[in-house]
């Protein structure tokens, strides 16, 4: 299977932007508000990465798996460098290594979103393709 690299590409710029917008809005909320937009960016970040690759589903879902890990690892750094800057060396390896740990999970809701992503643009097209006109 071949990487389609813009649907990659176009996914891990939703997750990052989704990623970085939650993560100033959500700063010191409560763990399941932060498990919640942890799901819905991973979702909507592959759901993006899956619509624009379209294909089978499968193919949805590892372009939305991967898009959704690379937006990921970039939030994690930008979020280990200003946990670095503002708190120190010690929170800044528990920051990473609890992201790290996480970064595998981080696949799971891109994946899903892929998947429907895909499925979304398939029905979309074979609907377009069975209205004929007599």
């Amino acid at each position: 299977m071949e990487i389609d690299w813009k649907a990659v590409l176009i996914g891990f710029a939703v997750t990052l932007a989704l990623g970085l917008i939650s993560g100033l809005i959500y700063v010191g909320s409560d763990a399941t508000v932060v498990v919640l937009y942890w799901g819905t960016v991973g979702v909507l970040g592959g759901l993006a990465a899956g619509y624009v690759v379209g294909g089978t589903v499968g193919s949805g879902a590892l372009h939305g798996g991967i898009a959704t890990v690379f937006g990921s690892l970039l939030v994690l750094v930008s979020a280990a460098f200003t946990t670095l800057l503002f708190a120190g060396i010690i929170p800044t390896l528990g920051v990473l290594v609890f992201g790290i740990l996480l970064l595998a999970f981080y696949a799971i809701p891109g994946a899903l979103g892929g998947a429907v992503g895909s499925w979304a643009k398939h029905r979309r097209a074979t609907r377009k393709t069975t209205r004929t006109r007599a």
